[in-house]
């Protein structure tokens, strides 16, 4: 993805948060449960679940869905965080990397028969140690810039006070 798409991604996606008529915590605390959510292996529920959280917690629904979108721009890197995420999740619960697999000692039939807990548990885990950090630096980063830019927005809204005639 060309450096111009990603800058007009993420400038849409700014403006569309900062328009948002809702608290700044409100629309921090959503920006940030989007931004954990969109980095679990939830595949197709990533937005629903997002949504829910943000309905539990009190905080913006939109905010929480950008959140969630903000993570297309990582598509290209994908398969190396959710390879991190596994390995650092098979840590946390066996207290030792996972074993190397060679892709030429991998048939179809393998694929076929491994669990899906033996993955995608490490893998949720892996990603909630990665996105913590990530979504409180997303959380206050986010309060900074929205406060910022609803104050800016009333200066410019409201009427010159300190004017005498």
């Amino acid at each position: 993805m060309p450096v111009s798409k990603v800058r007009a991604f993420l400038s849409k996606h700014y403006h569309k948060l900062m328009q948002i008529r809702d608290t700044p915590h409100a629309v921090a605390g959503g920006f940030s449960i989007g931004v954990l959510i969109g980095f679990t292996p939830l595949l197709g529920f990533k937005t629903l679940v997002g949504l829910l959280l943000a309905w539990l917690f009190r905080c913006s629904k939109l905010a929480a869905a950008i959140g969630v979108t903000v993570h297309d721009i990582l598509w290209l890197i994908w398969p190396l965080i959710l390879r991190w995420q596994y390995k650092i999740g098979y840590w946390i619960l066996h207290h030792e990397m996972p074993p190397k697999i060679s892709r030429h000692h991998i048939r179809v039939e393998d694929w076929l028969h491994w669990k899906t807990l033996e993955i995608l548990w490490p893998t949720f885990i892996g990603s909630l140690v990665l996105a913590l950090p990530l979504t409180l630096l997303c959380y206050f980063v986010t309060l900074k810039l929205f406060t910022r830019y609803q104050s800016q927005l009333k200066e410019l809204i409201a009427p010159e006070n300190n004017v005498k005639t």
